[in-house]
């Protein structure tokens, strides 16, 4: 039993976060096992990865409902479950120092976002959005600071694109996080949450509807001789966002037009 005024290095008391997690595990759960389903595969890889310092690095299709998916995949591969989030008992005693990269206004934006935070977000200021214009500021680097205090303590989940948007470019940041903590660097492929949840991935806007996640072994990066735009490369290659996979989509989209339209034709 955690003692409840412990805390984490962001000043976190553990007690109130377990049952955040908890409450929130159980209310989120059938989003991903019955409203929808979940397809999970590669969970074997979370067992055999380290306590700290472990980035994940994933496409990005809700401000919220990807992140919470992966509070449950993790939990479950954790406690024995081989892709599969069945039976939440996974989330009695859950992995507390599980953390993932935010901007500050999205988790200041609203009561759910905030509670959000608190269960494991680190909040940083965007440089180049603020509010729905297009900004260039600095990078505090007290931001910095707080994402390797979470990769000290635990795992980090970051969404390096910083957009929901499909197919645009790696942030260099993320480059810049991986060379200066070298941490153990796992690619996440999701589908199906844009479908499935709003943009904020608060609310269910369907059901009925196929997700996946696809978690891959950790990539092979050399810190030293590999340079930011090596490392960008690498990114976009594994969480499938590279232009190479758009033109994949585009063709097979035409190739599924020409077939409809033959199929008409007879």
């Amino acid at each position: 039993m955690i003692p409840f005024f412990k805390k984490n290095r962001f000043g976190h008391i553990l007690f109130i976060k377990k049952w955040l997690i908890r409450i929130l595990g159980a209310y989120t759960h059938r989003r991903y096992r019955g409203f929808n389903e979940l397809k999970i595969e590669g969970s074997e890889i979370i067992r055999d990865l380290k306590g700290s310092n472990v980035l994940f690095i994933s496409n990005h299709q809700t401000y919220f409902a990807d992140v919470v998916a992966m509070f449950h995949v993790f939990n479950a591969s954790l406690k024995g479950r081989v892709d599969s989030i069945k039976n939440i008992g996974y989330l009695w005693n859950p992995k507390l120092n599980i953390y993932f990269i935010a901007a500050k206004e999205t988790m200041n934006d609203g009561f759910i976002p905030k509670i959000l935070a608190y269960a494991g977000s680190v909040s940083i200021e965007r440089t180049w959005r603020s509010k729905g214009q297009d900004v260039n500021r600095k990078v505090k680097f007290s931001d910095i600071s707080n994402i390797g205090k979470a990769l000290d303590d635990g795992w980090v989940i970051t969404f390096p694109q910083g957009t929901t948007t499909p197919f645009k470019p790696i942030r260099k940041g993320t480059a810049f996080l991986i060379k200066q903590y070298k941490p153990v660097v796992v690619p996440i492929v999701i589908d199906g949450f844009r479908r499935s949840f709003d943009k904020k991935g608060l609310r269910v806007k369907k059901k009925n509807i196929l997700q996946t996640m696809t978690i891959k072994p950790p990539l092979n990066i050399d810190y030293e001789k590999d340079t930011t735009d090596d490392i960008i490369n690498k990114i976009s290659f594994s969480i499938e966002q590279h232009e190479s996979f758009l033109k994949v989509i585009q063709q097979k989209d035409v190739n599924k037009h020409y077939e409809l339209n033959k199929k008409r034709e007879f």
